[in-house]
């Protein structure tokens, strides 16, 4: 079992982890993971960011692990790797929505309507994938109770059902679609703003 504190012992882990020893490695790795994680996290504001780094950053102390020195501080050399790690991402993150946002604003006719209306296009492409998952019964109800504005009585009268048989099935659907909705996260108040629209 690895122990989760720093341990007294570490230069002489450090030296064990430069000889190869994967339990001086694993001791060394658990030692540090909450500290560093929390340390990452305080600037990416994502944890799984932040794990990546962290995971990264052990898997160059293990193929780097022969030019260590274990006179100097290893604290200071993990965190070291970890803050140039965490630099590289912001950076990398600041460019991709600097490029984002450049292909967009040359794009022709670009505006704030341009961008709603691809935002809105994006989700009416999720809502037509979410009804594709529906039965053919449960969408044919669905789009008589939406689209066309029928009554459950008057679906229930043309399809030769009951009412409760009608409301099942709409039930059910709405329950197929939040699902589908919320694994391809739209969540939250674009949810909400999203089956208000629909009428869901």
């Amino acid at each position: 079992m690895c122990a989760t504190n720093i341990p007294s012992n570490e230069r002489s882990l450090v030296i064990r982890l430069i000889a190869g020893d994967e339990d001086a490695f694993c001791e060394l790795y658990a030692a540090y993971k909450n500290r560093l994680i929390y340390f990452a996290m305080r600037f990416l504001k994502s944890r799984e960011y932040a794990e990546d780094i962290f995971q990264d950053t052990f898997t160059v102390i293990w193929e780097s692990r022969r030019f260590i020195n274990p006179d100097t501080s290893f604290s200071s050399y993990l965190y070291t790797i970890m803050r140039n790690r965490i630099l590289n991402q912001l950076r990398e993150q600041a460019s991709e929505d600097r490029l984002k946002e450049q292909i967009l604003s040359q794009a022709i006719d670009y505006s704030n309507e341009t961008n709603n209306a691809i935002i809105a296009n994006d989700l009416q492409r999720l809502v037509f994938q979410a009804l594709e998952q529906l039965t053919s019964r449960q969408r044919e109800i669905f789009e008589m109770s939406r689209e066309k504005q029928m009554s459950h009585k008057e679906i229930a009268e043309a399809l030769g059902i009951s009412i409760n048989t009608v409301q099942e099935h709409i039930s059910s659907s709405l329950r197929s679609l939040r699902t589908y909705l919320e694994k391809h996260s739209i969540t939250g108040t674009d949810l909400i703003l999203l089956l208000i629209c629909l009428n869901l």
